[in-house]
């Protein structure tokens, strides 16, 4: 709202200095700042005000060091995630933009599968929440609307210079370039890295490309958003985690959003993607924010209204950046954490028809359990999950170079 008005201040009034919300750089900074400032500043009142509503996390008894001590800690503090990531991307990003708009769809649609979830559990007191069904049946719902909006939306589109891009004596020329419609990714550590699911599955007939396309991104939708659920189990590491790959991801988006960048990298130009770079802004400072009272001995848990929406959030983010393909990368740690239980889940059933007796993989799953087990405080479990997402987000960034 704020860039649509100081726009109107400069091109139509003419006020001197309200050309600088045209810099993605100054209200990416301002959208960080905003969303810290909702955070830590309001954040205790909204617990307070969750406390008053007695709305507490009911543990069930795994057997960890110091988990009864949570019993009673407030949760649905997902909340606060959601405001302030939504209110700063209202106030600095141009709400016009296709990207942003299915971002913020995103955003609400997810963090009320996982609101539902969180108001069953805890004023109805039943431990499972909403069906599983019921919460697939929301994750395909969204990746619906998000594949079909980035394959046939006009807007999105990916911009091929005919004529390179360069700079002289500080100003920059404006080449011959087409926007072609067409549905492409990146491939991580290779030459000519593009590639297009169209031609890929145009085999099965161009009928069906459309279709393939959004159920390939149903999946990662779910895939994700369900990895980042599961590593929401210990104090801090679903939020610390998640800036972490918003602050990687924000990187992405400002390079594949600028024309000079994209071409010196040799990365996909996707016309109109900087202004992603408010929204990762708004997300990493939220994250970030959040930690102030999610971190060990955490004051408030996000519940599955956070963490739900983080998931689907990072992976909408990766995929209209074209970065798909580098999820399993940046999202190691929620990629290992959800294959930490499948595994575990069917080594044991798998022993169990075949011994009569289910043996476990770990200690407990999810991975993080499993270090709990062995009596490592979570705290460095935390900080050490923290590092390896750091190596990861390196790797990630590296992909633009090697090759």
């Amino acid at each position: 709202m704020l860039y649509h008005l100081f726009d109107y201040f400069d091109t139509a009034l003419d006020l001197p200095g309200a050309g600088v919300f045209r810099y993605i750089s100054f209200r990416a900074g301002m959208s960080a700042l905003f969303s810290l400032i909702i955070t830590i500043t309001f954040g205790h009142h909204i617990i307070n005000w969750i406390r008053r509503q007695q709305i507490g996390e009911s543990i069930r008894d795994l057997g960890l060091e110091g988990q009864q001590a949570k019993k009673g800690t407030p949760t649905m503090g997902g909340l606060m995630l959601m405001a302030a990531i939504i209110v700063p991307t209202l106030l600095f990003a141009n709400i016009n933009n296709i990207y942003i708009i299915l971002l913020l769809i995103t955003t609400v649609w997810l963090g009320t599968i996982g609101f539902i979830d969180d108001y069953i559990k805890v004023f109805q007191k039943n431990k499972d929440g909403l069906a599983g069904k019921f919460k697939i049946a929301g994750q395909i719902g969204i990746g619906v609307i998000v594949g079909a909006t980035l394959f046939f939306h006009e807007d999105v589109v990916v911009r091929e210079f005919e004529t390179p891009v360069s700079i002289e004596e500080g100003v920059v020329d404006t080449p011959a370039f087409r926007d072609v419609k067409v549905a492409k990714t990146t491939i991580p550590f290779v030459k000519g890295n593009e590639l297009n699911y169209e031609r890929l599955l145009g085999f099965l007939g161009d009928d069906l490309t459309p279709y393939l396309y959004i159920l390939l991104v149903i999946f990662i939708i779910t895939a994700v958003s369900n990895g980042a659920n599961i590593t929401d189990g210990i104090d801090g590491l679903a939020a610390g985690t998640s800036a972490i790959i918003g602050l990687t991801i924000a990187i992405f988006a400002y390079i594949s959003g600028n024309a000079i960048f994209s071409q010196y990298l040799n990365v996909m130009f996707i016309p109109n993607s900087g202004e992603l770079v408010i929204f990762c802004a708004a997300f990493v400072g939220a994250c970030v924010g959040f930690l102030w009272y999610n971190a060990y001995p955490a004051q408030v848990f996000m519940g599955d209204t956070g963490s739900l929406m983080l998931g689907g959030v990072i992976a909408v983010l990766s995929l209209t950046l074209r970065k798909e393909l580098l999820i399993p990368v940046l999202c190691g740690i929620f990629v290992i954490e959800n294959l930490s239980v499948i595994l575990q889940v069917s080594y044991f059933k798998y022993t169990r028809k075949k011994y009569g007796e289910g043996r476990r993989i770990l200690l407990m799953s999810p991975l993080h359990h499993h270090y709990q087990k062995k009596e490592i405080h979570e705290s460095k479990i935390v900080t050490r999950f923290w590092i390896v997402g750091i190596l990861l987000a390196i790797i990630t960034l590296a992909t633009l170079k090697l090759r």
